[in-house]
C-alpha cells in the first residue's frame, strides 16, 4: 500500500501538494484540516483516514475521531494530532501506546517533520510536519511510503517554501521537484 501522510493543512490543499500526493493509494491526516471543506476535498480526491486537531471546529470532530487504530499491510497504527516523541510523549498518547502497542505511531501538530524510532517501545514515530502555510514553518511538509508485509519502506519528503501559494502550478511544480 502506498501512503501519503500530511498534517496541519490548516485549510490548504493545494495542486503541488496534491501533485506529490497523486500516486498513494490512501491518504493519512493527522489533525488540523482546517474545516471540514478542506477534509471533504483531500477526501474526493484519494481516500481518508484522519483525526481531527486542537484547531478544528465541532463539525469536523463529528467525521473524524480524536485517535485511529488501525491495520495497514501487517502493521498497527496509532494516529492522533497531539503526540510527541520518544521520552516527551503526551500523557494521552502515551497511555494509548501502552494499551495498543502500535508499530507505527503519527502525529502533527508541532509543524515539525520528524521521523524517529522509539527503541524502547519497538515503534517507529511520524510527524510528516506541516502541509499547509499557517504557523511558523518556514517549509511544508509531507512524506509518502509503502508499508507491504509488516514493513515500511521508500519514505520520501516533500518540501515547499511555505511562500508559494499554488497560484502558479507550473512554478510551484518546479521548485518542489528541485
Amino acid at each position: 500500500m502506498y501512503i501519503g501522510l500530511i498534517s496541519d493543512t490548516h485549510g490548504f490543499f493545494d495542486s503541488p501538494l496534491m501533485d506529490f500526493l497523486k500516486p498513494v493509494d490512501e491518504i493519512w491526516h493527522a489533525g488540523d484540516f482546517g474545516g471540514l471543506e478542506t477534509a471533504r476535498k483531500i477526501a474526493a480526491f484519494k481516500p481518508l483516514r484522519g483525526v481531527y486537531g486542537n484547531c478544528d471546529g465541532q463539525d469536523l470532530r463529528f467525521e473524524y475521531p480524536q485517535f485511529q487504530l488501525f491495520g495497514c499491510c501487517g502493521m498497527k497504527v496509532l494516529m492522533t494530532h497531539i503526540g510527541g516523541y520518544p521520552g516527551r510523549y503526551d500523557p494521552r498518547a502515551r497511555a494509548l501506546i501502552d494499551e495498543h502497542h502500535p508499530d507505527i505511531f503519527v502525529c502533527g501538530h508541532s509543524h515539525i517533520l520528524r521521523v524517529v524510532n522509539d527503541r524502547k517501545r519497538n515503534m517507529l514515530v511520524v510527524n510528516p510536519g506541516a502541509a499547509g502555510v499557517q504557523g511558523f514553518h518556514t517549509v511544508r511538509t509531507a512524506l509518502r511510503f509503502h508499508i507491504d508485509d509488516g514493513k515500511i519502506h521508500d519514505m520520501e519528503v516533500y518540501e515547499l517554501d511555505r511562500n508559494v501559494s499554488g497560484k502558479n502550478d507550473k512554478q510551484d511544480k518546479d521548485i518542489w521537484r528541485q
